[in-house]
Protein backbone atom coordinates (compact mmCIF):
# COMPACT_ATOMS: atom_id res chain seq x y z
CA UNK A 1 0.00 0.00 0.00
CA UNK A 2 1.28 3.41 -0.86
CA UNK A 3 2.46 5.07 2.42
CA UNK A 4 0.93 8.83 2.31
CA UNK A 5 -0.25 10.67 5.10
CA UNK A 6 -3.52 11.44 3.74
CA UNK A 7 -6.47 9.43 5.51
CA UNK A 8 -8.97 10.55 2.34
CA UNK A 9 -6.97 8.04 0.05
CA UNK A 10 -6.31 5.41 2.31
CA UNK A 11 -9.90 5.15 3.36
CA UNK A 12 -10.28 5.56 -0.50
CA UNK A 13 -7.92 2.23 -1.00
CA UNK A 14 -9.09 -0.07 1.50
CA UNK A 15 -12.43 0.64 -0.18
CA UNK A 16 -11.15 -0.28 -4.02
CA UNK A 17 -9.08 -3.41 -2.51
CA UNK A 18 -12.85 -4.89 -0.81
CA UNK A 19 -14.64 -3.92 -4.50
CA UNK A 20 -11.75 -5.66 -6.49
CA UNK A 21 -11.04 -8.69 -4.34
CA UNK A 22 -11.51 -10.99 -7.20
CA UNK A 23 -9.61 -8.85 -9.52
CA UNK A 24 -6.93 -10.61 -11.70
CA UNK A 25 -3.82 -9.37 -13.36
CA UNK A 26 -2.61 -11.46 -16.63
CA UNK A 27 0.54 -11.91 -18.14
CA UNK A 28 1.35 -9.92 -21.45
CA UNK A 29 3.56 -10.77 -24.09
CA UNK A 30 6.90 -7.84 -24.08
CA UNK A 31 7.46 -8.83 -27.82
CA UNK A 32 7.20 -6.21 -30.20
CA UNK A 33 4.82 -6.29 -33.11
CA UNK A 34 6.70 -5.69 -36.52
CA UNK A 35 7.81 -2.16 -36.67
CA UNK A 36 7.07 -1.25 -33.23
CA UNK A 37 8.77 -1.04 -29.99
CA UNK A 38 8.09 -2.21 -26.27
CA UNK A 39 9.73 -0.98 -23.36
CA UNK A 40 9.37 -1.34 -19.69
CA UNK A 41 10.24 1.12 -16.90
CA UNK A 42 9.83 1.20 -13.10
CA UNK A 43 9.70 4.06 -11.10
CA UNK A 44 7.92 4.19 -8.36
CA UNK A 45 3.83 4.25 -8.46
CA UNK A 46 2.59 3.42 -12.10
CA UNK A 47 -0.22 5.36 -11.79
CA UNK A 48 2.61 8.22 -12.13
CA UNK A 49 4.80 6.48 -14.71
CA UNK A 50 1.80 5.59 -17.19
CA UNK A 51 1.36 9.37 -17.19
CA UNK A 52 4.65 10.74 -17.85
CA UNK A 53 4.79 8.13 -20.88
CA UNK A 54 1.72 8.34 -22.09
CA UNK A 55 2.77 12.00 -22.77
CA UNK A 56 4.98 11.51 -25.05
CA UNK A 57 5.05 11.71 -28.70
CA UNK A 58 5.50 8.44 -30.38
CA UNK A 59 4.30 6.35 -27.52
CA UNK A 60 1.26 4.88 -27.96
CA UNK A 61 -0.84 2.46 -25.32
CA UNK A 62 1.22 1.97 -21.67
CA UNK A 63 0.07 -0.55 -19.43
CA UNK A 64 0.73 -0.64 -15.60
CA UNK A 65 1.37 -4.04 -14.06
CA UNK A 66 4.21 -6.09 -12.41
CA UNK A 67 7.20 -7.24 -13.29
CA UNK A 68 10.81 -7.98 -11.76
CA UNK A 69 9.53 -11.02 -9.44
CA UNK A 70 8.63 -14.53 -8.67
CA UNK A 71 4.81 -14.90 -8.08
CA UNK A 72 2.76 -15.20 -10.76
CA UNK A 73 -0.36 -13.56 -11.68
CA UNK A 74 0.54 -11.59 -8.39
CA UNK A 75 -2.01 -9.06 -7.07
CA UNK A 76 -1.60 -5.04 -6.34
CA UNK A 77 -1.59 -6.35 -2.34
CA UNK A 78 0.90 -8.84 -2.77
CA UNK A 79 2.97 -6.61 -4.69
CA UNK A 80 2.26 -4.05 -1.96
CA UNK A 81 3.92 -6.61 0.33
CA UNK A 82 7.33 -6.06 -1.03
CA UNK A 83 7.66 -10.31 -0.88
CA UNK A 84 6.74 -11.02 -4.46
CA UNK A 85 9.98 -9.05 -5.76
CA UNK A 86 7.88 -7.50 -8.06
CA UNK A 87 8.05 -3.72 -9.19
CA UNK A 88 5.57 -1.58 -10.31
CA UNK A 89 6.33 -0.72 -13.80
CA UNK A 90 4.97 0.25 -17.07
CA UNK A 91 4.92 -1.38 -20.35
CA UNK A 92 5.45 0.81 -23.53
CA UNK A 93 4.17 0.66 -26.56
CA UNK A 94 5.93 2.86 -29.01
CA UNK A 95 6.90 3.83 -32.80
CA UNK A 96 10.34 3.73 -32.85
CA UNK A 97 10.38 5.49 -36.25
CA UNK A 98 9.19 8.52 -34.25
CA UNK A 99 10.48 8.06 -30.71
CA UNK A 100 13.44 5.74 -30.12
CA UNK A 101 14.56 3.69 -26.79
CA UNK A 102 17.49 6.20 -25.65
CA UNK A 103 14.55 8.94 -26.17
CA UNK A 104 12.87 6.96 -23.62
CA UNK A 105 15.32 6.16 -21.66
CA UNK A 106 15.75 9.69 -21.17
CA UNK A 107 11.99 10.00 -20.15
CA UNK A 108 12.68 7.64 -17.44
CA UNK A 109 15.25 9.52 -15.98
CA UNK A 110 13.92 12.68 -16.12
CA UNK A 111 10.36 11.69 -14.31
CA UNK A 112 12.33 10.44 -11.02
CA UNK A 113 14.60 10.31 -8.84
CA UNK A 114 16.74 7.21 -8.88
CA UNK A 115 18.72 7.88 -6.35
CA UNK A 116 16.42 6.71 -3.25
CA UNK A 117 16.74 2.62 -3.08
CA UNK A 118 13.15 1.35 -2.45
CA UNK A 119 11.82 4.73 -2.79
CA UNK A 120 10.06 6.98 -4.74
CA UNK A 121 8.40 9.79 -3.04
CA UNK A 122 6.28 8.69 -0.27
CA UNK A 123 5.99 5.27 -1.78
CA UNK A 124 8.26 2.81 0.21
CA UNK A 125 9.80 -0.65 -0.55
CA UNK A 126 10.93 -2.82 -3.25
CA UNK A 127 7.87 -2.64 -5.35
CA UNK A 128 8.72 1.57 -5.70
CA UNK A 129 12.32 0.88 -6.39
CA UNK A 130 13.82 2.44 -10.11
CA UNK A 131 14.96 0.15 -12.69
CA UNK A 132 15.38 0.50 -16.41
CA UNK A 133 14.65 -2.85 -18.53
CA UNK A 134 16.61 -4.00 -21.55
CA UNK A 135 15.63 -6.96 -24.33
CA UNK A 136 19.21 -6.97 -25.85
CA UNK A 137 22.28 -5.94 -25.59
CA UNK A 138 22.41 -2.38 -27.43
CA UNK A 139 19.53 -1.42 -25.25
CA UNK A 140 21.58 -2.55 -21.84
CA UNK A 141 24.46 -0.15 -23.26
CA UNK A 142 22.32 2.50 -24.12
CA UNK A 143 20.81 2.80 -20.38
CA UNK A 144 24.52 2.05 -18.66
CA UNK A 145 25.71 5.03 -21.08
CA UNK A 146 23.18 7.28 -19.97
CA UNK A 147 23.68 6.57 -16.23
CA UNK A 148 27.51 7.56 -16.76
CA UNK A 149 26.39 10.37 -18.80
CA UNK A 150 24.60 11.62 -15.47
CA UNK A 151 27.12 10.81 -13.22
CA UNK A 152 29.87 11.92 -14.66
CA UNK A 153 27.37 15.87 -15.08
CA UNK A 154 26.22 15.20 -11.88
CA UNK A 155 22.76 15.54 -12.33
CA UNK A 156 21.98 14.55 -9.27
CA UNK A 157 23.76 14.83 -5.59
CA UNK A 158 23.61 11.24 -4.79
CA UNK A 159 24.70 7.79 -6.45
CA UNK A 160 22.21 6.46 -9.09
CA UNK A 161 20.77 3.19 -7.69
CA UNK A 162 18.39 2.29 -10.69
CA UNK A 163 18.78 -1.60 -11.73
CA UNK A 164 19.81 -2.52 -15.06
CA UNK A 165 17.73 -5.92 -15.92
CA UNK A 166 16.81 -7.75 -18.80
CA UNK A 167 12.59 -7.68 -19.60
CA UNK A 168 11.35 -10.73 -17.56
CA UNK A 169 7.59 -11.85 -16.90
CA UNK A 170 5.54 -9.04 -17.64
CA UNK A 171 1.95 -8.49 -15.18
CA UNK A 172 -0.64 -6.26 -16.12
CA UNK A 173 -2.71 -5.11 -13.26
CA UNK A 174 -6.01 -4.90 -12.61
CA UNK A 175 -7.90 -2.83 -14.56
CA UNK A 176 -8.97 -0.21 -12.21
CA UNK A 177 -5.11 0.92 -12.02
CA UNK A 178 -4.96 1.43 -15.92
CA UNK A 179 -4.91 5.40 -16.47
CA UNK A 180 -5.66 5.97 -13.07
CA UNK A 181 -4.72 9.74 -13.55
CA UNK A 182 -7.04 10.15 -16.28
CA UNK A 183 -10.12 8.53 -14.12
CA UNK A 184 -9.77 10.03 -11.24
CA UNK A 185 -7.97 13.59 -11.19
CA UNK A 186 -9.65 14.60 -7.56
CA UNK A 187 -7.91 11.75 -6.04
CA UNK A 188 -6.27 12.55 -2.80
CA UNK A 189 -2.94 11.11 -4.13
CA UNK A 190 -3.25 11.88 -7.65
CA UNK A 191 -3.51 15.84 -6.85
CA UNK A 192 -0.69 15.86 -4.44
CA UNK A 193 1.69 13.19 -5.96
CA UNK A 194 1.19 12.29 -9.26
CA UNK A 195 0.32 15.99 -10.50
CA UNK A 196 3.08 17.64 -9.01
CA UNK A 197 5.59 14.96 -10.24
CA UNK A 198 4.16 15.21 -13.90
CA UNK A 199 4.31 18.76 -13.82
CA UNK A 200 7.86 19.15 -12.68
CA UNK A 201 9.01 16.75 -15.01
CA UNK A 202 7.29 19.00 -17.85
CA UNK A 203 9.34 21.61 -16.64
CA UNK A 204 12.85 19.50 -16.92
CA UNK A 205 12.22 17.33 -20.07
CA UNK A 206 13.82 18.77 -23.24
CA UNK A 207 11.81 16.06 -25.68
CA UNK A 208 8.83 16.12 -26.94
CA UNK A 209 5.63 16.05 -25.43
CA UNK A 210 1.60 16.04 -27.19
CA UNK A 211 0.06 19.14 -27.02
CA UNK A 212 -2.68 18.08 -24.77
CA UNK A 213 -0.24 16.53 -21.63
Amino acid sequence: MKKIKILAYSFLLMSMYSCNSSAQTKKVTTVAKPNKGIAVFAEGCFWCSEHVFEAVVGVGEVVSGYTAGTTKNPTYEQVGSNRTGHAEAVLVYYDPKIVSFKELVNVFFASQDPTTPNQQGPDRGSAYRSIAFYKNENEKRIIENKIKELTINKVFSKPIVTEVLPVSDFYAAEEYHQDYVKHHPDNSYVENVSIPRYKLFKKTYKGKLKSKS
